[in-house]
């Protein structure tokens, strides 16, 4: 192998030559929201899915039983937990607490990248839910908490390539940190909206995933204006790879789309920051 190949051409070259898929979804969670794109999915579908993985059911379990739900008599199975909480929202923490486990690697430059990674999704989808019920959007909180915790999906997927082909030898050059960061920013967005359609996705998530970047939002999708704000706001926290502790929120384009007043931006900050703790107490966050 040329010693001359970029980073991108390698990973261009392995996803050209293996048709096999890289793991960033769980299969259950992933069949979950399929499931709910149905008119007439039942309680019953959804409970015995997730049932059906033990491991799964106690994580869900276990969340849906933690501070981060406070107020709500603890549950005791999963049918208990849609009743209470709602089948969307189930599943929703059934994806965080299966993502979560997949922003790991052996490689240590790789897994560090993860772990910011994992952090800035886990922010974002907490963040775009909350400002759904602080901005008129109530409607749209289950799928904006979904859509961001995704909405930067083709990072993890490069990130796992880039772990195959050092598994495998394939790899000449140093993996450095800049180089990563360099390679993410470039080919994050076409790789995830391909693999939001590969895995059927619904399109107001896959439009999240593509248009998240884009200098104007020209599409209808409410949800990119509340995943991008929040992707704003935890840049400005210093949750991701882009910190810009200077940014002002209220000055964004998607503030001002949104109607978000300077002190409800300010609140969200304080809500992103105040649940990322909670989570990482009881493991819902970076380890």
């Amino acid at each position: 192998m040329p010693k001359n190949k970029s980073l991108v051409t390698l990973i261009q070259e392995h996803l050209s030559t293996n048709s096999h898929e890289v793991p960033v979804f769980h299969a259950v969670a992933i069949k979950l929201q399929q499931v709910l794109k149905k008119p007439n999915f039942s309680m019953e579908e959804v409970s015995q899915l997730i049932a059906a993985d033990q491991g799964l059911t106690s994580q869900v379990l276990r969340l849906a039983n933690s501070a981060f739900y406070t107020g709500l008599k603890k549950v005791t199975n999963i049918r208990e937990a849609i009743v209470r909480l709602g089948a969307q929202e189930v599943a929703n923490i059934a994806m965080m607490a299966t993502q979560g486990d997949l922003y790991h690697s052996p490689n240590e430059t790789v897994n560090r990248t993860m772990q910011v990674l994992w952090r800035h999704a886990l922010g974002c989808a907490i963040g775009s839910k909350w400002l759904a019920g602080k901005t008129g959007y109530a409607n749209l909180a289950q799928e904006a908490f979904l859509a961001g915790l995704l909405h930067d999906i083709g990072k993890l997927f490069l990130l796992k390539v880039v772990e195959e082909l050092s598994r495998g030898g394939k790899l000449t050059i140093a993996v450095t940190p800049p180089l990563i960061a360099e390679v993410l920013q470039s080919m994050h967005v076409e790789q995830g909206y391909a693999l939001m359609q590969r895995w059927n996705m619904p399109d107001i998530y896959c439009e999240v995933v593509r248009d998240h970047h884009l200098t104007e939002i020209k599409s209808g999708n409410m949800l990119l204006p509340l995943i991008r704000l929040a992707d704003q706001a935890c840049n400005k926290l210093g949750i991701g790879m882009c910190p810009n502790p200077t940014l002002v929120l209220f000055a964004t384009i998607e503030a001002q789309l949104l109607g978000a007043k300077e002190i409800t931006l300010a609140e969200l900050e304080i809500t992103i920051e105040d649940a990322m703790q909670t989570l990482q107490k009881i493991g819902g966050g970076a380890a």
